[in-house]
């Protein structure tokens, strides 16, 4: 991932692996800084029973739908280009268009490559005669790729992060050129707690990828990381630990039986540095994932963090798309040459770029079937061998009426193409009652079929008691952990509205800290900073969708976690 420009693009664009959550609206005059005591486990399901007790709870009879065997359409799935506003608008009629990566073409240290653009557009370059310029639009490099490679819409260029997404993309059988290697230098690393970085240093001798993962492994040292479909860094170091364990073949049996030992000791997949460094700030994890861009901005990270590179260089290389006209492969390779004088590769270096010129990395970019491959690898080990068991709490009051409701039931249906039949679900809605629409159950065919019939019989009328639905999911949650102690429980609530029935946030925050079920939150242009405080009581995500693109992000979302 990389830095703050992209940190925030990701929240507001998302991939990738739990189900999803479409955006409760929560009271932004909750309080949750109660300064309560903790709850003992005792105390807590106690509290659950007597909730519980109180909400009028349906259970009608599971109707099961028509199953769509057919893998996820990507194209269909995500939304319309112009999600993803333009940062430099083309100012002549001869123009490229180029997707890029937010940490250069976001705002402030995050937008060198907006800058470079502007100054371009305004220097009255000619090819041929012609007076030409770009337009660049800022697009999380995994987004960009599902774009690129589903031809959903297919721009003239794409500077990535990293060479990693531009070797999927050619294995999807995308025409490239590359036009330059490098528009300006970035690493990306581990960022480790000094203490604990001291502490590894003193064991291993030596602190890199290596050492990392045979600590992760061994638990000493805990650590989180971001999306690899989604995530520069995340892609990059899930390619970096699998090269560690086996440099020669990625896909071995040495490199699976590593990393899924390694794996399972990972505490923590994010779908965003902020949540990441959340989590960090926390206290539960000593080191995660970061590109050194950002690191060098964040005075506070340098004086506590090491910064340990890994993986194939962030040098993001420009490449032309498709069946480019000369003229545009022109006006790119004058881009180009623009972003590469001394002027701008000067300012790129006040921004945090070009800092570890020395940095080789010790693996090769491998090819793009393989980095699928890992991919795919990484969806099926991920959670280390233990099954997850999900709740979904949907919104069905009123006002989902029309175009949303119809969003959500395709939200989910759609979304529930990725996952696992290891696992376990559950569908709960939500208005002025609460309905057990679907009993947790394992994901088989026939538990599938029941999760499609409910999602499409959801119907919206009523108010909103958004807690209620929460404390049905966490007694659904406990009564399954009673049964089957080793799965990890986790709920995603989606919405649009404000609580105004039922329990409240303070009734059930002291619930949602003892039991520890991460509560993921997606939600239609509702309260975000409500949801946020939510999500974050056990370091889940909350994202922002609307209509236009909540089918993408759901699905994102749950391939992170599922």
């Amino acid at each position: 991932m990389s830095g703050r420009g992209k940190v925030i693009g990701f929240l507001a664009a998302i991939v990738v692996v739990v189900f999803a959550v479409v955006y409760f609206g929560i009271s932004a005059t909750s309080n949750l800084g109660s300064g309560a005591q903790p709850l003992t486990a005792e105390e807590a399901t106690k509290k659950l029973d007597k909730l519980y007790s109180k909400i009028k709870v349906k259970t009608p009879e599971p109707i099961k739908g028509q199953i769509d065997l057919n893998p996820v359409d990507v194209a269909e799935s995500l939304p319309d280009i112009d999600k993803f506003p333009v940062s430099v608008k083309n100012s002549t009629p001869h123009f490229v268009e180029i997707f890029s990566s937010p940490e250069k073409a976001g705002s402030g240290v995050d937008g060198w490559l907006n800058e470079v653009a502007t100054d371009f557009n305004k220097a009255k370059v000619t090819v041929n005669g012609k007076p030409v310029s770009v337009m660049i639009r800022s697009i999380n490099s995994g987004t960009a790729a599902d774009y690129i490679k589903s031809g959903k819409y297919v721009p003239d260029a794409f500077t990535p992060s990293n060479e990693l997404w531009m070797e999927m993309i050619k294995s999807g059988g995308i025409k490239t050129e590359r036009i330059s290697k490098s528009l300006n230098g970035n690493v990306p690393g581990i960022v480790i707690d000094k203490g604990k970085y001291d502490e590894l240093k003193s064991k291993y001798g030596e602190v890199n990828i290596k050492t990392v993962t045979e600590a992760i492994a061994a638990s000493e040292l805990s650590m989180g990381y971001t999306d690899p479909f989604a995530s520069s860094t995340g892609l990059n170091f899930l390619v970096a630990a699998l090269s560690a364990f086996d440099s020669k073949n990625l896909l071995s049996d040495k490199a699976v039986e590593g990393f899924e030992k390694f794996q399972a000791n990972v505490p923590f997949l994010a779908l965003t540095t902020l949540q990441m460094r959340e989590a960090a700030e926390s206290g539960r994890l000593d080191a995660f994932v970061l590109e050194y861009q950002t690191f060098f901005n964040e005075a506070e990270l340098r004086s506590a963090y090491e910064f340990v590179p890994f993986g194939v260089r962030h040098d993001s290389p420009l490449y032309a798309l498709g069946d480019t006209p000369a003229l545009k492969k022109q006006i790119l390779k004058k881009f180009a040459d623009f972003a590469a004088q001394d002027k701008y590769q000067k300012s790129a270096s006040k921004y945090g770029f070009n800092q570890l010129a020395d940095y080789k990395p010790e693996a090769k970019v491998v090819n793009g079937g393989t980095i699928s491959r890992a991919q795919k690898l990484w969806k099926d080990k991920k959670n280390g061998g233990a099954s997850i068991t999900a709740v979904f709490v949907t919104d069905v009051s009123g006002s989902m009426s029309g175009e949303p409701i119809n969003r959500l039931r395709q939200s989910l249906i759609q979304g529930q193409k990725y996952l696992g039949s290891q696992n376990s679900i559950g569908l709960v809605s939500y208005s002025d009652d609460v309905t057990i629409n679907l009993p947790i159950g394992k994901y088989d065919t026939n538990q599938q079929s029941l999760f499609v019939g409910a999602a499409e019989n959801l119907v919206p009328e009523g108010n909103t008691a958004t807690f209620d639905g929460i404390v049905v999911a966490m007694k659904l949650l406990q009564d399954e952990i009673a049964a089957n102690p080793n799965t990890k429980p986790v709920i995603f609530v989606l919405s649009d509205g404000d609580t105004n029935r039922g329990s409240k946030l303070k009734d059930v925050q002291g619930l949602i800290e003892a039991f520890k079920i991460p509560i993921y939150t997606i939600g239609y242009n509702a309260d975000i900073e409500a949801l946020q405080k939510i999500s974050s009581i056990n370091e889940a995500a909350s994202i922002n969708a609307d209509t236009d693109d909540v089918v993408y992000k759901i699905g994102q979302l749950l391939n992170v976690q599922m």
